[in-house]
């Protein structure tokens, strides 16, 4: 079987239906380049690893040159025969020898690429075939606790995988490689000049604490009703759309490197109403005034131009009620997958379902897997999280950790924890009768102090420190903003600590 032969491109081995898709000679020829010049290793690479060699003694091989030429060691016939002597496979094909014989018939090396497609391709094509049988040895057991729904969902994920990565295993990683990706990371963000690390959010004091939003994150956003919680998130959303640039990133992929693609799952508005909100904030006519129709000839101008210029906008609405969130990861890797997706929005965390019976199980169930699209997808997750009455019973109304609905699960699965505090809301309510001048005075005094003011308390956060930001909201247009501190007059709205 493992003879050498000249390779035919278009003869991949196919004894009979049981066979799998290989090219014994491919990967003989290949190992043959690299062991006779092993500059080639390098061009390769990037394209294979020992798994996706399909003779077992092919991928042991590989292994061992590589390992090798990463030390600047030489990797050939000679070197080798030292640590494969004892190999059985080895011995089986004629011992040390066949090391000789595969360098002898090694291909040139401009071709090692093609080579490399080529054993690669046959790989993925072995583990789709795997992926296959499995799908089909699950469908044709008929089992109570395997509902064809979720066959379906467990299927297209590992479908996902294999797409995105060409191998439907995970597994360990060498310390090296999270080194290297954590200083490729630092680095991104060095060369944005002591900017961000992950996706900015459009307002500068909130990225400034958090660094942006990032990577395989979850973060939630908490509030009690009314204090802005999906207008703070709609504002994110549009600021990360409006801001997408496609480009080559520093790892040679191709992908945002600016703003990002946005998906949003609205199961409280319905995706007409998230749009009027955004459209509101966008051209400055109050939503509520789009709603009815309200509008003057230059405000209707205003918001007809703010449409046109949003129709690019990458920014994904997904309105369906009490979606399950397994059906949410799904669609999730969909979008991912034919449209791109950098960030994902979810308004709000108690409206997904989940399976467990008890709600408190519920919610750790759909916090964790909230947590587990942000790591598969190597996305940020935003989720948004309603707050327990609590709050409205101490005097000071500011939220805390404890506040969170079954906090237990969501405040565990956070990177992020933050909540959206508007204490005008609450002075708003003390008002104090006509007849009261000094009171009246002193609350007038208060509002005036608080108008159009917003605070984001980040009261968890896993990788930076916890405080409050300040931002300007403006309810005609649901939007909150930078806002100016008294000693940045004059300097528009480019603040620096």
């Amino acid at each position: 079987m493992n003879e050498i032969t000249a390779f035919n491109p278009t003869g991949v081995a196919v004894q009979d239906a049981e066979t799998m898709p290989h090219s014994i000679e491919a990967e003989q020829q290949l190992l043959g380049a690299i062991l006779t010049n092993n500059d080639i290793y390098d061009r390769v690479a990037s394209i294979i690893g020992p798994k996706h060699f399909y003779d077992p003694v092919h991928a042991r091989i590989y292994e061992i040159s590589s390992a090798r030429i990463a030390k600047n060691n030489l990797a050939s016939p000679v070197t080798l025969k030292a640590f494969m002597e004892d190999d059985e496979g080895l011995q089986e094909l004629g011992g040390p020898a066949y090391l000789a014989r595969l360098a002898g018939a090694a291909i040139s090396a401009f071709a090692a690429r093609d080579y490399a497609q080529i054993i690669y391709d046959l790989a993925v094509r072995r583990d789709l075939i795997v992926l296959g049988r499995d799908i089909s040895a699950k469908a044709a057991k008929v089992d109570v606790a395997s509902e064809p729904k979720e066959q379906i969902v467990e299927a297209e994920q590992a479908l996902y995988k294999l797409a995105e990565q060409g191998t439907s295993e995970g597994g360990f990683q060498s310390f090296l490689k999270a080194v290297t990706d954590a200083v490729n990371i630092a680095n991104a963000a060095y060369q944005r000049e002591g900017g961000l690390a992950g996706v900015s959010t459009g307002l500068i004091d909130l990225d400034k604490k958090l660094g942006g939003l990032h990577s395989s994150d979850l973060l939630i956003l908490a509030g009690r009703p009314s204090m802005g919680k999906t207008s703070l998130a709609t504002n994110i959303a549009f600021n990360i759309a409006k801001a997408y640039k496609k480009g080559i990133r520093p790892d040679g992929s191709e992908g945002a490197i600016e703003g990002g693609v946005v998906g949003f799952y609205s199961l409280e508005m319905s995706a007409e109403q998230l749009a009027a909100r955004i459209l509101s904030e966008a051209s400055e006519v109050p939503s509520e005034q789009i709603r009815r129709g309200d509008m003057t000839e230059a405000e209707f101008r205003r918001f007809v131009d703010a449409a046109k210029a949003l129709e690019a906008c990458p920014l994904y609405i997904d309105d369906t009620a009490a979606i399950p969130i397994a059906q949410l990861a799904a669609r999730a890797r969909r979008l991912k997958r034919t449209h791109g997706l950098d960030v994902l929005i979810v308004d709000y965390l108690q409206l997904v379902r989940g399976v467990a019976e008890n709600r408190v199980q519920e919610i750790g169930e759909i916090s964790m897997g909230l947590k587990a699209i942000a790591k598969e997808l190597n996305i940020p997750v935003v989720a948004l999280s309603q707050l327990s009455r609590q709050v409205e019973n101490r005097e000071d109304k500011r939220p805390q950790l404890s506040d969170l609905r079954e906090s237990g699960s969501i405040e565990q699965d956070a990177d992020v924890v933050m909540f959206v505090f508007r204490e005008e809301y609450y002075k708003e309510r003390e008002k104090p009768g006509d007849h009261d001048l000094e009171a009246m005075a002193k609350w007038q005094e208060e509002m005036e102090r608080l108008h159009q003011r917003a605070e984001v308390i980040i009261g968890k956060q896993r990788h930076g420190p916890i405080g409050t930001v300040d931002l300007s909201f403006e309810g005609r247009f649901t939007r909150f903003g930078n806002l100016v501190q008294p000693w940045q007059q004059g300097a528009g709205n480019d603040q620096e600590f």
